[in-house]
């Protein structure tokens, strides 16, 4: 385990190499599904670290130290990468289910939760439109946030990985109509390298 890891459990490091699914009967909307999105993907932009270190402290102020964790995750905080505008934030709350310790809160900053999937990982998710940003929410060691962290910092570091699931996010927008279908169609290359990465940890 590198040092990245360090603070991280060797049980959570464990359950890192297991994809949940969740329920697939539960219905996660909280409000309804929200209309459907242009699916974009953009070059790198420099402003985006700019941007999610703003909202950041946004978040920070709001929350105090209920927050555990808040990370910059998903493509646009990979340097190069090519990505939707939309920034992902992971934080970190020590219980999802209470919402009331964090919903209200992050409501003033104009997010409003949108997702709530008890079954997959306590997640929790709340979107703002404007910037758009889509901030989730997750329990200490959840090994969802941990492969989010993982694979960020691969790909910052293994150009050739990058160039690779760079090249499967253009190809994946050819044709998907949601986002949903644009995920699974970069999904195969997304799991090899999150193959090499537990690999490189010694978890395969």
């Amino acid at each position: 385990m590198n040092n990245q890891n360090k603070n991280v459990s060797v049980r959570a490091m464990e359950k890192i190499t297991i994809f949940e699914d969740g329920d697939p009967n539960e219905n996660p909307w909280v409000a309804g599904q929200p209309k459907a999105e242009l699916i974009e993907v953009q070059a790198y932009d420099a402003n985006w670290p700019v941007l999610y270190q703003r909202l950041s402290q946004d978040i920070l102020g709001a929350l105090g130290n209920k927050a555990l964790t808040i990370a910059h995750v998903g493509s646009t905080a990979v340097v190069g990468l090519p990505a939707k505008p939309v920034i992902d934030i992971d934080v970190l709350v020590a219980d999802p289910e209470q919402e009331e310790d964090y919903v209200p809160a992050l409501q003033t900053l104009g997010y409003e939760l949108s997702i709530r999937e008890r079954s997959w990982y306590q997640h929790r998710m709340l979107r703002q439109e404007e910037p758009r940003v889509n901030l989730h929410v997750f329990g200490p060691d959840c090994p969802e946030h941990i492969r989010h962290i993982l694979f960020r910092d691969w790909l910052g570091t293994h150009p050739e990985d990058l160039q690779r699931y760079a090249e499967a996010k253009m190809q994946a927008i050819e044709g998907a109509d949601t986002v949903r279908d644009y995920n699974q169609r970069k999904q195969a290359v997304v799991r090899d390298i999150y193959r090499k990465i537990f690999e490189s940890q010694g978890l395969l």
